[in-house]
């Protein structure tokens, strides 16, 4: 049975708190912390560079899972890699040669990841499967939180997980969009190792020991 991690997205998390928030998480039973970068031009919003994840690096122990909504991308994965990412996941739109971006990130030392939108063809990411540490299935366009779960991007999940297992690929299949209690079990069965959730966490007032949190992390992975 597959171990399903949890990633909470900061962008919905208190920024005026962003410190305790991190720490309220990893208390809570956290896997990872996610931290979506957008540049205002791939997608809409501008979000943050690699100062906050530089930040952040020294108040967790957990891995931090990067996904990069810039382009072009390549002159900005030195600065992320350095900074502490664990994972940087690019988008196959937001530079010339794909390939290239991921030998990139794997130099310093890194995994490295591919997303896809729900308009993205999965056969971008086929031919270049070795060079890949994680996949990250859009279940909504990217750019903005609370948006609704994109139910059909589920097949996409399951034909990937097919491939995946049948190759005996070490790549883990991560969801982001719409993620909350009711579509985490669809996006598990359908294959998914790693639940990234914003709103269905955050929603959520904390205490100092992060009670609410661990009950909404709980809740995602199907145990109360």
């Amino acid at each position: 049975m597959r171990q399903i991690l949890i990633a909470p997205s900061i962008l919905a998390a208190d920024w005026s708190q962003l410190g305790q928030e991190v720490k309220s998480l990893e208390k809570a039973g956290a896997d990872w912390i996610h931290v979506d970068v957008m540049d205002g031009h791939f997608v809409p919003p501008i979000t943050v560079g690699a100062q906050a994840v530089q930040a952040l690096r020294p108040l967790t122990a957990l891995p931090i899972d990067v996904h990069l909504m810039i382009t072009p991308v390549d002159a900005h994965i030195e600065a992320f890699a350095k900074a502490g990412a664990n994972i940087l996941t690019v988008h196959p739109e937001a530079g010339p040669h794909l390939h290239r971006t991921l030998q990139t990130i794997r130099s310093f030392g890194i995994k490295a990841g591919v997303a896809l939108n729900p308009s993205t063809p999965l056969e971008t990411v086929l031919s270049i499967l070795p060079a890949v540490d994680l996949i990250l299935v859009m279940s909504v366009n990217p750019g903005y939180g609370g948006q609704t779960f994109i139910p059909y991007v589920l097949e996409k999940v399951r034909i990937l997980r097919k491939i995946i297992d049948d190759r005996s690929l070490p790549i883990l299949l991560e969801i982001d969009g719409g993620i909350h209690a009711e579509t985490a079990p669809l996006a598990i069965e359908a294959g998914i190792d790693v639940l990234v959730s914003g709103t269905a966490i955050f929603g959520r007032l904390a205490d100092s020991t992060g009670h609410a949190y661990a009950s909404a992390i709980a809740g995602l992975r199907g145990s109360k």
